[in-house]
């Protein structure tokens, strides 16, 4: 796969509010992407209701890819376009970092699969859906469908042999 054709700075907001079970004392997700890297140091604390503490957590490069533009449009065109952020845990306070955020839906599925990752989907900014749109538009190249055609079965691949055949 070739590189990113585009990189688009974000700045990503967590919250931790208190956790409902006794094995887990907050509990983290990831609550919206800002366009753009603010002038904020990382894990600065934004609000705090007395329930939830929102913080900035850092920034990140959204890439895209041309390989990728069918998925970008899929996730343009779904009525609700978003961004996947991963936080992965560090042994550090804060416990997580931002690891990855992603406006391509498969990847954003794969990310779940690690069962140490933080993943939440959250709304893409509109200013980043003109981005992505514009990218698309440019980059995009229809696909064909094209239906494979199966082997022709060999009806004797399967047939009963004598004994006697198999020291032939």
């Amino acid at each position: 796969m070739s590189g990113p054709l585009v990189s688009i700075p974000v700045g990503v907001i967590v919250e931790r509010s208190k956790g409902a079970t006794p094995w887990a004392e907050f509990y983290w997700r990831a609550v919206s992407v800002l366009p753009g890297q603010p002038a904020t140091a990382a894990w600065t604390k934004l609000s705090d209701d007395g329930e939830r503490i929102s913080f900035y957590a850092g920034t990140a490069e959204v890439q895209l890819y041309p390989t990728e533009t069918g998925f970008y449009r899929d996730n343009l065109q779904s009525g609700a376009p978003s961004f996947w952020v991963a936080l992965r845990p560090v042994e550090a306070d804060p416990p997580y970092m931002v690891s990855v955020v992603t406006a391509d839906p498969n990847e954003g599925e794969s990310l779940t699969e690690t069962v140490t990752d933080l993943v939440e989907q959250v709304p893409m900014p509109l200013t980043i859906q003109q981005v992505v749109a514009a990218f698309v538009a440019e980059h995009h190249v229809e696909q064909p469908f094209v239906k494979r055609k199966r082997d022709r079965a060999d009806p004797e691949a399967l047939a009963r042999r004598s004994r006697g055949d198999d020291f032939e």
